[in-house]
């Protein structure tokens, strides 16, 4: 499994070798580490990578990719926010909290079949031009799942069984729930 991720600051690092750093760089230091002390030393190396956040504080970012350059990997980390909202909106928006499979593929696989599921309520929501919540829709679909679609569309256009309407005539305070 491949990694990108902020190092905290008092981990304990080995340096092991120092890595050209490319000039008009973000990058300020490149260096092979070993992180950990005594029994709890790893045995692999890691890279570790020295830059500056958008204030100007330094961020020691950690990984175990040595096949991207190091300008690659400071653009992966600064792009973590875009990719925590986008799974912030798949969980929203597509419901989807958990994955089934634990392969790349499998996830891969379940995210475009909830963006497809997300794409046929859009159009659904469209082509009836409906003034209610793609969650309201996905809710009646969801009850009238096996029913004709016939009842899926009676029941997006049927107006609300009840409605709140204030007499003016008498004085305010009283509420007439009038029935269709």
């Amino acid at each position: 499994m491949r990694f990108v991720s902020r190092l905290k600051n008092n981990a304990l690092i080995e340096e092991v070798e120092e890595l050209p750093v490319a000039a008009r760089s973000n990058i300020l230091r490149d260096v092979k580490v070993i992180l950990g002390k005594g029994k709890k030393r790893m045995t692999h190396v890691l890279r570790m990578i020295e830059t500056t956040d958008d204030k100007g504080k330094l961020v020691r970012i950690i990984t175990n990719r040595f096949d991207l350059s190091a300008d690659e990997i400071g653009d992966l980390y600064r792009s973590r926010w875009e990719i925590e909202t986008f799974f912030q909106w798949v969980k929203q928006h597509l419901k989807l909290t958990r994955f089934y499979g634990t392969s790349e593929q499998a996830v891969i696989n379940q995210i475009w079949i909830c963006l497809i599921a997300y794409c046929l309520d859009l159009l659904i929501k469209l082509d009836l031009e409906t003034n209610k919540t793609l969650s309201e829709l996905v809710d009646i679909l969801k009850t009238l799942l096996w029913k004709p679609w016939d009842n899926f569309i009676a029941a997006v256009t049927r107006s609300p069984s009840r409605t709140q309407k204030v007499d003016r005539k008498r004085p305010k305070g009283n509420i007439i729930l009038v029935t269709n």
